[in-house]
């Protein structure tokens, strides 16, 4: 009988949680499982994983063979390295005491990376909700000024100064008077010349 570590799907539908589950490869995806060791969340940021190390070990030491998918799940939990390093004790390569504490230091190193990661993740998320801030904020602004200037433009137009209406009004009647003779001039230079 061959045993495989895979991913059996539940959750609603399109949002699936996967359960890490130690199964016969010939039972159907959803079916009939061994053992479930973990649970995978791949729609968190940063996804949510929980897994028993142990027994996930355990079965790769009597034989499972997990999939691609949990294959990476597993390297990424130190599983797969831990198991690499127990093969070494068992041949004799290193010790119990060299394994744990190289499996110690990789732990560390991972753990290391990972802040870091995630770090990098919230301060994107942070600084593109800021940047879609100051957008907004700056759309706002400029819709305001337009407004503004609308309502100077509207008031202008609707009330003229009064100062240049005055200004308007003197040089129309100066202009008036220069260019036009007078009333009582006119119809003496019109009698004159019929007398004639």
């Amino acid at each position: 009988m061959a045993v495989k570590i895979r991913l059996a799907r539940r959750g609603r539908k399109k949002m699936p949680i996967y359960d890490i589950v130690v199964a016969d490869a010939r039972s159907p995806r959803d079916g009939k499982f061994i053992e479930k060791i973990g649970q995978y969340n791949p729609h968190a940021t940063p996804a949510i994983l929980s897994l028993k190390s142990d027994r996930a070990l355990y079965w790769l030491q009597v034989g499972a063979q997990p999939t691609d998918t949990t294959r990476k799940i597993l390297s990424v939990n130190g599983v797969m390295m831990k198991k690499h390093l127990q093969i070494g004790v068992e041949k004799g390569a290193i010790t119990q005491e060299q394994a744990d504490e190289k499996f110690a230091a990789w732990v560390s190193a991972k753990e290391e990376a990972r802040a870091v990661k995630i770090s990098k993740l919230n301060s994107s998320k942070e600084a593109s909700k800021s940047a879609a801030f100051e957008a907004e904020r700056k759309k706002k602004e400029d819709k305001a000024a337009a407004i503004k200037k609308a309502e100077e433009a509207l008031i202008a137009a609707s009330n003229p100064a009064p100062e240049v209406v005055e200004e308007t009004t003197e040089e129309v009647v100066e202009a008036a008077t220069e260019e036009a003779p007078s009333v009582e001039e006119a119809p003496a230079a019109e009698e004159t010349p019929a007398a004639e």
